[in-house]
């Protein structure tokens, strides 16, 4: 019977759908396994193949544990609010809901043919009333409480997308989306203040079991730090409190530099006899992102206060205050002590503008360039802290400084309070509405959800303000408070609002009296296992836990974090059209004549293409045209072998290129499977002859697959394959037993032969086989013997059998007796367990 993929995966997709195959429903009398994928946003693109990589990894865990005895939940939803619909909506004059039912339908229907084993009674969209009054909600009770609040502020402006964006949301001074220009402007904004639960995100780090680099990225982005505020007094009277790390470093301070935005400068326009050129600085520097402002390898700018000086605190030296712009207003206190002696930026700015150079930590020679080496080493040139080590100087001069009023110990963040405004129409409305009278006032709960309007023009307005300020007739309402006059808030939040809490719903999505009842999350909460991107271990993660330990904080979940594991997988490349190797060969040989060599025709595609044309694989993308969509290879191979051949491509964390000859490898693999069906031996249980293979292969594979090694796993499989087909056939249990450990991996093949071979219910819902850990090695081993080099014989000998007995058994051989027989023995080479080489002569 021939192997017909196409009709075997409809048919049991069809069946786990009809029959609700992998429906959670909450069972005290199981040990429950809550697996997540990050959920999508579907766009109009639909899925490409590195989709399938995480999703598939995951489901193979979760179809293991539920054969292992949990009850497991492993659900699927949409991330569909943002800027990407809405921008293709407005280009293509269409109603972004309309868009994102399109886009969701085809996703789904994309993710159904994969054979994921989704929960789908528990899918989500964040775009749907019904699951944005909870987001609301939580909206809500995070402004009743303090954290959500709403002021003026220096924010990042997306020029293209004519958005506010949060710092996070800036790369390399564009806008991650779409790429355009990042500029600064002053605005009105929502902002979240994640920064009161700072601190308890970086130490609650250490009792997950989240993978190296993505606590290192939490923890980097966090940034905190520990050192003191300083007060310097200005020549005005006027006190400039700065943040340092390196309080011992004092004695070096030669300068100092305020942000350009600073506020003190308002006060002392009077004293700057530079005025003008101060202002043309100021002005200059607000058209640069803080990406650029703060690029270390840029040219150092700045311009001197002249009229106003600082003193030094510790030794009441009079030093210069210059503006720079890589002095941000946002971090810190937007001033700081330049000791250039021991900071390269500093040192390079010092030799700039001709300022003193003083070392404070011996061990450089600051003559030639910054000593930036000294976290530990003795204090010169420091007055009182001369000849302490570093970490003593810390300490007497941060008591020193309490003790004189000229400062303190302090903690500092990187992180920011969150951004939480939009100024466009597709995403959720903040339900908050101002009164002349009142104030901001919250909208009352039995209001929510407060639902976006029908409109038709999306497009925001030219000073930047939301599409939905121009609908008066949803904009004006009454006050909660006083019952007057009052405007709807018309920002809408950012995309992230929905994903920081859509792993809670999954538990329990039908709740209409909570975002999820005390019941559901007691039973599934936290999350055992989380996958996703690395592109998410900053943003999503950080977002997610701070709600999190909110709803914590307020009673509406039992534990302070929501993930107990978290790894990240490598993306999936394709091939680089514009790489020399990826020509076809009759534009290689063109190329080469016409540049002169293949380094040279290398050039060539460089300065044409940039520096990606020195790569063979690169990230897939529409623009290169190098995307493979899953639906292709499915239709060409088949869900199953597109499933085990993402799994086998390599090391899960890492990216892997995309291989079309190496998926037809999995393939026939799967056809050798069929095949065994076709070669069923009498008998049961294993054979004496197989039984070592098939219980190392039981424990691979099950151990395997829980620390994501697919990898090996599948090519245990395979090895086990071939020895099934080199003892002839598989016995019954020997069969079944291979079906069960490749489900998870391939679940609609397996099914189909589980069923053909009379296997009870789906294999789905069987018991994962267990294995005996004293049969996972064998007890004989195969030993090639030789006689000068040439094989004669091949004996099955105890494993580790003592060099004398294998000896023995070798010259007993009937074939090697021969051999020696005339000859003198010279000399007898025994590797153990291999081989056994007898050199004679004669």
């Amino acid at each position: 019977m021939k192997y017909d993929f196409k009709a075997i995966e409809h048919k049991w997709q069809k069946v786990w759908a009809d029959e609700k195959t992998f429906a959670a429903q909450i069972d005290h009398t199981k040990p429950k396994f809550y697996a997540l994928v990050e959920f999508p946003y579907p766009s109009a693109a639909g899925l490409h193949v590195g989709h399938p990589r995480s999703y598939t990894a995951l489901d193979i865990v979760a179809r293991k544990k539920r054969m292992a005895g949990y009850n497991v939940l492993y659900p699927m939803g949409w991330d569909a609010f943002g800027l990407p619909t809405e921008n293709y909506a407005l280009k293509n004059h269409i109603n972004p809901e309309i868009v994102t039912r399109n886009n969701v339908a085809r996703f789904k229907s994309q993710l159904q043919a994969l054979g994921l084993s989704f929960d789908w009674d528990r899918e989500v969209n964040t775009t749907d009333p019904a699951y944005y009054k909870w987001t609301q909600w939580i909206f809500l009770q995070l402004y009743k409480h303090g954290l959500a609040y709403k002021k003026e502020m220096n924010v990042n402006w997306c020029t293209s997308c004519k958005v506010v964006l949060a710092n996070e949301e800036v790369v390399n001074g564009c806008c991650e989306r779409c790429g355009g220009e990042v500029v600064h402007k002053v605005k009105s904004q929502w902002m979240l203040k994640i920064t009161a639960y700072a601190d308890r995100l970086i130490d609650d780090l250490d009792g997950l079991d989240f993978i190296d680099r993505v606590v290192t990225q939490q923890k980097n982005w966090i940034g905190r730090s520990h050192g003191a505020e300083v007060t310097f007094k200005a020549t005005t009277g006027d006190d400039l409190v700065v943040y340092t790390t390196r309080p011992d470093t004092l004695f070096g301070a030669t300068y100092m530099v305020l942000a350009p935005e600073h506020p003190i400068l308002k006060d002392w326009e009077d004293r700057l006899e530079n005025l003008a050129e101060v202002r043309a600085y100021q002005e200059a520097a607000a058209r640069k992102s803080d990406f650029e402002r703060t690029e270390l390898a840029k040219e150092k700018t700045g311009v001197k206060l002249e009229g106003v000086r600082a003193v030094n605190p510790v030794n009441g030296a009079e030093i210069p205050i210059f503006l720079s712009d890589y002095v941000l207003a946002s971090y810190g206190t937007g001033a700081i002590m330049a000791v250039p002696a021991h900071d390269t930026r500093d040192y390079e700015f010092a030799k700039v503008f001709g300022l003193p150079i003083v070392e404070v930590v011996a061990g450089g020679d600051v003559e030639k360039e910054a000593y930036t080496d000294c976290a530990a080493g003795v204090m010169v040139n420091s007055g009182f802290l001369t000849g302490m080590t570093v970490e003593e100087a810390k300490k007497a001069i941060t008591q020193w400084l309490e003790q004189e009023g000229k400062g303190h110990a302090q903690v500092n963040f990187k992180l920011r309070d969150w951004v939480f405004s939009r100024q466009r129409y597709w995403g959720e409305p903040i339900p908050m509405v101002h009164c002349e009278a009142c104030g901001w006032q919250p909208l009352p709960e039995s209001e929510l959800p407060l639902v976006l309007p029908e409109i038709t023009d999306f497009e925001p307005g030219p000073d930047g303000e939301s599409p939905l300020a121009r609908h008066a007739e949803w904009v004006n309402t009454t006050c909660p408070c006083c019952g007057g006059p009052a405007k709807r808030e018309t920002d809408t939040m950012p995309q992230w609002a929905g994903s920081s809490w859509y792993f809670l719903r999954y538990m329990d999505p039908h709740c209409d009296t909570a975002p999820v009842s005390r019941e559901a999350v007691e039973y599934w909460g936290p999350v055992d296992w989380y996958n996703g991107g690395m592109e998410h271990t900053t943003l999503h993660l950080l977002y997610s836990r701070f709600w999190h330990k909110f709803l914590y904080d307020i009673g509406l979940v039992p534990t302070a974090e929501p993930y107990k594991k978290r790894t990240s997988h490598g993306m999936i490349l394709g091939l680089n059209p514009h790489a020399f190797e990826n020509l076809p060969a009759a534009q290689q040989k063109k190329l080469v004549d016409e540049t002169g060599s293949e380094k040279a025709a290398r050039a060539a595609l460089v300065e044409k293409y940039g520096e990606m044309a020195e790569h063979p694989v690169v990230k897939m993308s529409k623009s290169l045209g190098n995307v493979i969509n899953p639906d292709d290879v499915i239709a060409e191979y088949g869900a199953d072998t597109l499933r085990l051949y993402e799994m086998f491509i390599g090391d899960f964390e890492k990216a892997a290129p995309w291989s079309t000859q190496s998926i037809k490898g999995c393939k026939r693999f799967l056809e050798r499977v069929w095949g065994l069906s076709e070669m069923l031996l009498p008998g049961e249980g294993y054979r004496p002859e197989l039984e070592t293979a098939m219980h190392r292969t039981i424990k691979k594979v099950g151990e395997d697959i829980d620390v994501l090694k697919n990898n090996t796993a599948i090519a245990a499989l395979m090895s086990l394959v071939n020895e099934l087909y080199a003892a002839g056939g598989a016995t019954r249990d020997e069969f079944a037993d291979l079906l069960l450990l490749l489900n998870p991996f391939a679940p609609h093949i397996t099914e189909e032969l589980w069923q053909l071979m009379g296997g009870e219910g789906q294999i789905a819902h069987a018991r994962w086989p267990e294995y005996d850990e004293a049969k996972c090695t064998e007890s004989t081993v195969e030993v090639l013997v030789q006689v000068n080099g040439k094989p004669k014989a091949r004996l099955s000998l105890p494993v580790d059998a003592p060099k004398e007995e294998a000896l023995a058994a070798a010259k007993a051989d009937p074939a090697v007796a021969a051999a020696l027989e005339g000859k003198t023995l010279v000399k007898e080479i025994a590797v153990p367990n291999k081989l056994i080489n007898l050199v004679v002569k004669g």
